[in-house]
């Protein structure tokens, strides 16, 4: 089952908190041999999945320590680089450019606590998507192997 989304042209800003999908793609795949991007149906639903995800992020006032002093333009990159990794961890055609993740989120004394809520909310992002069950596991488990590279706390 594919996800076939428009991209939400909303720009939110970005929470550089477990978004990224790490810097080796994962690519889990299927006996039918399509790779979890094919799955999940391609850029544009995983560009709506992270625009969910960020909306949801940026609503929440827990993170509001994350989002001052960016400008639009440094918020709409991060946002890009959030899909290319999300999309090149998943086994598309896009490379991510960003910084490590360590590097990306050292100092900034992310807690266990605000990862877990975090991760609640890319999962009500997926599953506002219909994401399918086996789909869904996949993202958050290479979600879930930068973990230490972002929680400090």
């Amino acid at each position: 089952m594919q996800i076939r989304l428009s991209v939400k042209r909303n720009l939110l800003p970005v929470l550089m908190l477990v978004v990224a999908l790490g810097l080796t793609p994962v690519v889990a795949r299927q006996s039918s041999g399509k790779s979890l991007y094919q799955r999940l149906g391609g850029y544009d639903a995983i560009a709506a999945v992270v625009d969910d995800f960020i909306g949801r992020l940026v609503a929440d006032k827990q993170f509001s320590r994350f989002f001052g002093g960016s400008s639009v333009d440094s918020k709409k990159r991060l946002r890009q680089l959030i899909v290319d990794q999300f999309c090149e961890g998943t086994g598309g055609p896009c490379y991510y450019t960003g910084r490590p993740m360590k590097t990306s989120h050292t100092g900034l004394g992310i807690t266990e606590q605000e990862w877990d809520v975090a991760a609640k909310h890319l999962i009500a992002a997926l599953d506002k998507f219909k994401v399918p069950g086996k789909e869904k596991d996949e993202v958050i488990a290479f979600v879930t192997t930068l973990k230490k590279d972002i929680v400090e706390k």
